[in-house]
């Protein structure tokens, strides 16, 4: 069965394109021209994805996705922006978004984020592993990460890119690396999502003394035991 992807918009225009271009790639669509209707379907309709533009009148794509993640739907979202203001970027990731695109966007870009962020909705459907360093520790088969025996909550982003790091525990790892492995983009791209989701994991796990992201200055990250 084909996925269901949500279209948000209030350019009938973008719409439009979003969904011809959506249903070339394989998938279904539906759309509605403000968040205040998107609201109103999502209490029937459940999309296994949601693109989200910024710009709206009457609920702007930051409180539509605040709210939504409020009430606890986490239908993954991807948000469109049409400055590109790293601000703008920034608060749509800390909301719960799960990626952005910046207007004036390529089609084939967008697919392809796309698929990469459905990519990572499905991954815990993968063979169940367990994963630790230090006092971290990752279990695969229940979506849980604990920090010395307790329960950290990590959006599946953040889940996924632990993983990935722990799975490569010790060696360092590029950001092309990353943004291949866990956003599935694999093109070159100014964007600086890695960064952004390394600080979150930052902020949820180094503390007690143990700081093991360690950045490697002009070639990318490395989960290590010890701080050197």
């Amino acid at each position: 069965m084909a996925q269901l992807i949500m279209v948000i918009d209030d350019e009938a225009g973008v719409r439009e394109l979003l969904g011809d271009a959506l249903k070339l790639a394989g998938f279904e669509t539906v759309a509605a021209a403000d968040a205040m209707i998107a609201q109103t379907m999502l209490r029937t309709v459940k999309p296994d994805l949601l693109i989200v533009d910024i710009n709206m009148p009457m609920m702007d794509g930051f409180e539509f996705i605040e709210r939504i993640r409020g009430n606890g739907d986490n239908t993954p979202a991807l948000m469109l922006s049409a400055r590109g203001d790293r601000a703008d970027v920034t608060r749509g990731l800390t909301l719960g978004a799960d990626d952005y695109v910046t207007k004036p966007f390529g089609l084939e870009e967008l697919v392809l984020r796309v698929r990469a962020i459905l990519r990572r909705a499905q991954f815990t459907e993968a063979t169940p592993t367990s994963l630790s360093c230090g006092p971290i520790t990752l279990d695969e088969a229940s979506h849980k990460v604990t920090f010395n025996d307790e329960v950290t909550d990590l959006s599946p982003t953040e889940f996924r890119l632990l993983h990935v790091l722990l799975e490569s525990k010790g060696r360092v790892l590029s950001k092309s690396y990353l943004l291949d492995e866990v956003w599935g983009i694999t093109f070159e791209t100014e964007t600086t999502v890695v960064d952004t989701y390394i600080s979150y994991l930052r902020k949820k796990l180094h503390r007690d003394g143990f700081e093991g992201i360690r950045t490697v200055r002009g070639v990318g990250f490395q989960l290590q035991l010890e701080k050197k």
